[in-house]
């Protein structure tokens, strides 16, 4: 097995699909682990079998993101492995969607991906080390009938992780992303 460097994760919009799995192969492999949604509740097994602490976010809220990254820093560690997983969707026809929906899911979907990267990136940047993975899905390249809200937010992580990584390629200290 590959050890790895690091000794704290946090997972925003964690729930029981990749992120859950991701969180017990952190554990796994020695990291403390945090398990960040809107509703802790349905963390609890998730917690319990990888020993991780659970924190309530809305991850569209900059000061409640700000929080989540200071009571982190608390309680486990400054994170050297950040996972943003967090998405909302409104489903159905363009023309039928409410607006307010799709500001609601393109907000949680990329911005609050926007928000967990900069609090990432402003503990990483001095520290020269760190992993931060932004969730993708087909959505990310490819909008489909009635999913455009989830489309327009998948395709804006897509463009933060791009954007983010090619600011090391040109000397910034974000090289540390891609660690």
């Amino acid at each position: 097995m590959t050890t790895i460097p690091y000794r704290a994760a946090l997972i925003v919009g964690a729930g029981s699909g990749i992120s859950g799995s991701v969180a017990r192969g952190l554990a796994t492999a020695g990291l403390k682990v945090g398990v960040a949604a809107r509703n802790v509740d349905k963390l609890v097994s998730l917690a319990a079998e990888t020993g991780a602490e659970r924190f309530t976010v809305d991850a569209s809220d900059p000061a409640a993101v700000a929080h989540l990254f200071e009571e982190v820093d608390t309680r486990l560690g400054v994170p050297d492995v950040v996972l943003y997983n967090a998405s909302a969707r409104a489903h159905g026809p363009i023309a039928e969607l409410d607006p307010e929906a799709v500001r609601k899911a393109v907000e949680i979907s990329a911005f609050g991906g926007f928000l967990v990267v900069q609090q990432a990136a402003r503990r990483m940047i001095p520290r020269g080390v760190g992993a931060i993975l932004l969730t993708g899905a087909s959505a990310s390249v490819k909008g489909y009938p009635h999913s455009a809200a989830f489309a327009m937010g998948k395709f804006a992580l897509r463009g933060l992780a791009q954007s983010t990584a090619g600011a090391g390629a040109k000397g910034d200290p974000c090289r540390a992303f891609r660690d």
